[in-house]
């Protein structure tokens, strides 16, 4: 993805003392880049990582600490309860977000870009990705991916209703009024997201800064009238609280993954504002200000251990700042939201350009940068599927059951691809690998073990999201691979090709033809066609292939590969990184530079258009037939993705039997 602003460099300039040998088995990825010159840091990343990356885990104290109370073990004293509640949180906090996502699984990066395909393009790297097939590594991140989008339906729900029960805590009779707020709420934010989120986004980071500024005033003010709270820092009231029956803590760890739910969209979001950046402003802002909020709220319940008001909202005092804090509640779940619905579209990107999903259309809302991008098809399922989960839990409480699973499902499969690429990319001692490996996957583990009761509850929701994505991934990559066996198993050669050309039965028009080739190899079933019903082909051929590397973005240099074959015919291959749109016009002005007779404007584009028929000997199972036949006939049109002129295109029909 091409960005306006560099992304932020790590420390100091100057050359830097060889690394430690520990320092090289467990930072590899920063131990090559030790003599690296370092820019001063960016604090406009700092503030915008502030409003996109921490928006979901920053709004976490509107509901977090209320579910963990609620789902305390019987029998348990106020005091031991919220000393073990909080403690659970705060060491939650620190092993998850500081361990292991800050220190080292935002090490794991691809060109500065993190998130589950990086970590596919890292331990794939320098290998055939065109047909590559699902083996067991691929279908697990793309498990962890499709799991992803759960969580983007269910967190705009989440943080809206969480927001929305500010009402009650003003009156108890507005009740009635949070699940249409909340839907309204969502409404307005998936219908604004066509102009792009460069406008809301100029107010993201101030924002996001006024609301743990908020929160972290709230807590403190509390914190210094009852500081035995702090009593919570040590680890043995966690651990007293997980000595009770796995049978009674289950529900109350489920409501501690609320607190870190939106951890993975810290590393999948990092190519937007780096590794520092991002490490600044959560250990600069966001970590102190949660570590605040629920130590106060925690300090507020033991001082009023009779109070039902929701804790969080309890520490604003009535009326007019009760009010305040609702309205910029809103305003940081409406912010939170957005950076999953974002996230959601990158994802989708890429998930295209590497031929896991089918073409959709792709809306760039801003000139200058790059990575602002609107998907209407998958704004219109999220707005669906938010509003659907806000209309059939209605509270927070009820909702939360649908949370959890998912997302701990994906961090589990983030720690297991981590340990994959230390080992083999990075080549760690195995006892290194092995003993971090084993401490995060224990505690993913653990948090996804104690959300499993939550499956009859709510939990299915987000998995079948996930299922059905899942499905949809795997059956486009598996009948694109099936297409490619049967269009280019048997394909004519370039030597063939050459003497077709020379053929005197061949009349050769004037002008120039672009054939569109799924792989740079053999000749386009387009081309054969057309020979073969006009007896003709144009004195100037391009076969242009555009190929999606797995790394963020290409350099101009490496952009366009460009040969002739003869005859008046050239091969080009242009080369895109996963979060970057292809652009065939823009090619051909470039093979016009480099001396082709072709004037882009004046070319004619041949695509084929698959039709599916049944009956053949593919490698599918009948419904997959069926849902490949769908998709296809549904995807966005090559001539719209590649940005192709329409009078400029001649579509071919090409039936396959699968």
């Amino acid at each position: 993805m091409r960005h306006s602003i560099p992304n932020s460099a790590p420390a100091e300039t100057g050359a830097a003392a060889p690394p430690h040998p520990a320092q090289r088995w467990l930072f590899p990825a920063l131990t090559s880049r030790t003599d690296a010159p370092r820019e001063p840091l960016n604090r406009a990343l700092v503030l915008g990582a502030l409003g996109v990356v921490f928006g979901d885990i920053g709004t976490s104290p509107l509901y977090a600490l209320k579910e963990c109370m609620a789902n305390l073990p019987a029998g348990v004293s106020i005091e031991a309860g919220v000393l073990g509640a909080v403690s659970l949180v705060f060491w939650a906090l620190v092993l998850i977000v500081c361990v292991k996502y800050v220190t080292f699984i935002c090490r794991a990066d691809n060109r500065g870009e993190g998130g589950v395909f990086a970590l596919m393009a890292l331990l794939h790297a320098g290998k055939d990705t065109g047909v590559r097939r699902l083996g067991p590594v691929v279908v697990m991140l793309l498990a962890g991916a499709a799991l992803l989008y759960g969580d983007g339906v269910i967190t705009p729900a989440i943080s809206v209703l969480g927001a929305a029960e500010g009402f009650t805590a003003i009156d108890a009779r507005l009740e009635s009024v949070v699940v249409p707020a909340s839907c309204l709420i969502l409404l307005g934010l998936f219908w604004f997201q066509h102009h792009g989120t460069m406008r809301i986004g100029r107010v993201f980071g101030p924002v996001m800064a006024a609301w743990f500024a908020v929160i972290a005033l709230l807590g403190l003010s509390q914190l210094m009238q009852h500081p035995g709270v702090l009593r919570a820092l040590n680890p043995l009231y966690a651990l007293a609280m997980l000595r009770h029956p796995p049978g009674e803590i289950v529900a109350l760890l489920g409501a501690v993954v609320l607190a870190f739910t939106g951890t993975e969209a810290l590393y999948a979001d990092m190519g937007h504002f780096g590794r520092r950046a991002i490490q600044w402003a959560w250990y600069g802002g966001v970590f102190p200000a949660l570590l605040l909020s629920y130590f106060g709220q925690g300090a507020y319940i033991l001082a009023h251990p009779g109070d039902v008001t929701n804790s969080f909202y309890a520490l604003a005092p009535q009326g007019w700042a009760r009010l305040a804090l609702t309205g910029l509640a809103f305003v940081a779940a409406v912010i939170a939201s957005q950076a999953l619905i974002s996230g959601s579209y990158s994802l989708t990107r890429q998930a295209i350009q590497l031929g896991y999903l089918p073409r959709l259309k792709i809306t760039h809302t801003h000139a200058e940068f790059f990575g602002q991008i609107y998907l209407p098809l998958v704004n219109a399922l999220l707005a669906f599927g938010s509003i659907l989960a806000v209309v059939s839990f209605r509270s927070t409480a009820q909702i939360s059951a649908a949370y959890g699973i998912a997302v701990t499902g994906t961090m589990a499969i983030t720690t297991v691809a981590y340990f994959l690429v230390a080992r083999r990319v990075w080549r760690q001692p195995r006892w290194v690998a092995f003993s971090l490996g084993g401490l995060f996957l224990f505690l993913d583990l653990g948090f996804f073990g104690a959300n499993l009761h939550k499956l009859a509850g709510g939990g299915w929701f987000p998995l079948a999201i996930g299922a059905g994505v899942f499905a949809i991934m795997c059956t486009w990559k598996i009948g694109r691979a099936e297409t490619h066996r049967r269009v280019y198993g048997r394909s004519v050669t370039e030597d063939e090709l050459t003497e077709i050309a020379r053929s005197p039965h061949l009349v050769r028009p004037s002008g120039a033809a672009v054939y569109l080739a799924g792989w740079p190899e053999g000749t386009p079933i387009a081309l054969l066609h057309q020979v073969k019903s006009s007896r003709a082909l144009h004195q100037t051929v391009v076969l242009l292939s555009l190929m999606t590397e797995e790394v963020p973005t290409i350099d101009d240099a490496s952009r366009l590969e460009l040969r002739t074959i003869g005859e008046g015919i050239w091969r080009a291959v242009g080369r895109y990184g996963f979060m970057e749109s292809p652009d065939a016009a823009e090619l051909m002005e470039r093979v016009r530079q480099r001396g082709v007779p072709i004037n882009p404007a004046t070319a004619t584009y041949y695509f084929n258009r698959e039709s599916i028929l049944p009956g053949g000997d593919a490698r599918m199972a009948r419904w997959q037939i069926r849902l490949y036949d769908f998709l296809l006939r549904n995807a966005t049109p090559a001539k719209d993705y590649f940005h192709v002129p329409p009078a400029q295109i001649v579509e071919i029909g090409m039936p396959l039997q699968l």
